[in-house]
């Protein structure tokens, strides 16, 4: 029945679980029902359970214990931390559900070999969530160069923008910070990015390079008059671009308002503190990760890489990240042996065409909330395909294509070599599908 909600358990109720995939079933109850929670932290824990009304004996401190209970649901959403991928997304599986799992698949190659090898093995959806496959831009980009609009293409220049601000919550001072503690930052920021550009010139990388390096984050950038937190009296504090009383606090920084600035939601809100008060953003900032000076803080990940890959009918592709970018976006150019495309997937959003000796096309895109609307994009076809309306339009073996590469990708950066993909494939002891 078309009307029947699709019963979904929720493991891991951070910002992307409980925020993102969880209230999509609140905005769309028709579409899914969440029917279970498993979360260590109480406070998360009954946050989703009020908004979602689910009794005590619905809820669980561990994955562990949420499997063992075995709640009646087709699915299971995985938003735990990267690190922490494997086995709760694998015991889904083996426990007959269906899996959503948050990206990237896994903070090890090995870890994300076994979760294909487990979708295979059980005969379950695996599903990661490369959510700008699901949104307008990506698809109309993917379609005009499926159509062949510049021929064949000769060469790609794909950047991924980081804002400056973004960068110093995400990568320096949050969760992504410290490569022992999460993932490369190829990976956990460019696995998106290496999908879509897998996605858009349908064959195999042949070979790549890459270099990169944390440039700017480090503590010699820093005097010593510099304290360990911008609530510590810093006297660079009003002008330096990275304050955290700048971001979480007077919003001087942000790029846009908040709606209520007296007490905002939202990331990256709600990912500093639970609690949405001043004064609990002020505690937060004085005694958590996200008050922490740029150059005081433990972490190692880069803060700017390029990858270099040559595909096996001989075209160059470029993926430049960096995180220094005056605005969030991704910015892109393809060159084909009919013409030459040109997009921005930011604000605006924008495809522009410009065919050999023809007349160049400007192509607007509606925006759509969250990923330019892939997060509700995903959300719904996940529920298409657990109706059986539709097939998936990606799968764990293709999204194991994209993270072989960040892996790929790290292993030249740290090598300084080339790397032959058919040989890591093989080392990885990677199948086809």
């Amino acid at each position: 029945m078309a009307s029947t909600p699709i019963d979904v358990v929720l493991i891991g109720a951070g910002s992307r679980g409980a925020h993102v995939y969880a209230n999509y079933a609140l905005r769309h109850p028709n579409q899914v029902r969440l029917v279970a929670v498993a979360e260590p932290d109480e406070g998360r824990r009954q946050r989703v359970a009020a908004l979602h009304d689910l009794d005590d004996d619905c809820l669980f401190p561990s994955w562990e214990a949420l499997i063992a209970a075995a709640p009646a649901a087709r699915a299971a959403i995985v938003t735990t931390q990267d690190q922490h991928h494997v086995d709760p997304a694998v015991a889904a599986m083996r426990a007959g559900y269906d899996v959503l799992l948050e990206k990237p698949m896994a903070h090890t190659l090995e870890g994300c070999v076994t979760l294909a090898r487990t979708a295979h093995e059980t005969g379950r959806l695996l599903q990661i969530c490369h959510v700008l496959r699901y949104s307008p831009f990506w698809r109309q980009l993917n379609q005009l160069l499926g159509e062949g609009a510049i021929g064949e293409i000769v060469t790609v220049e794909h950047r991924e923008n980081v804002a400056f601000w973004h960068m110093a919550h995400s990568f320096v001072r949050g969760n992504w910070r410290n490569t022992a503690l999460s993932s490369p930052m190829i990976l956990a920021k460019c696995c998106h990015d290496l999908d879509i550009l897998v996605w858009n010139l349908r064959q195999p990388v042949k070979r790549l390079s890459s270099t990169g390096s944390l440039f700017h984050f480090r503590p010699e950038r820093a005097g010593p008059e510099i304290p360990a937190r911008c609530t510590d009296g810093c006297p660079i504090e009003p002008t330096c671009p990275f304050s955290a009383i700048g971001i979480y606090l007077d919003h001087r920084i942000l790029p846009w308002t908040p709606a209520d600035p007296a007490a905002p939601t939202g990331w990256p809100f709600d990912v500093i503190s639970a609690d949405n008060s001043y004064a609990a953003r002020r505690t937060a900032l004085e005694t958590g990760p996200y008050g922490r000076c740029v150059y005081r803080c433990d972490n190692d990940v880069v803060d700017h890489q390029i990858v270099t890959m040559e595909m096996a009918n001989g075209a160059s592709v470029v993926l430049a990240m960096q995180g220094h970018s005056n605005e969030e976006h991704r910015s892109m150019r393809y060159d084909g042996t009919a013409g030459t495309l040109r997009a921005k997937a930011g604000d605006p959003t924008v495809i522009e065409l410009l065919p050999h000796g023809g007349k160049p096309e400007l192509i607007p895109i509606e925006n759509g909330r969250g990923h330019g609307g892939g997060d509700d994009g995903l959300m719904a076809d996940f529920v298409r395909v657990m109706r059986g309306e539709m097939a998936p339009i990606t799968t764990a073996d293709v999204a194991l294509e994209s993270h072989l590469l960040a892996f790929a990708a790290e292993e030249a950066r740290t090598t300084g070599q080339w790397v032959e993909m058919e040989g890591f494939r093989e080392k990885a002891r990677i199948f086809n599908g």
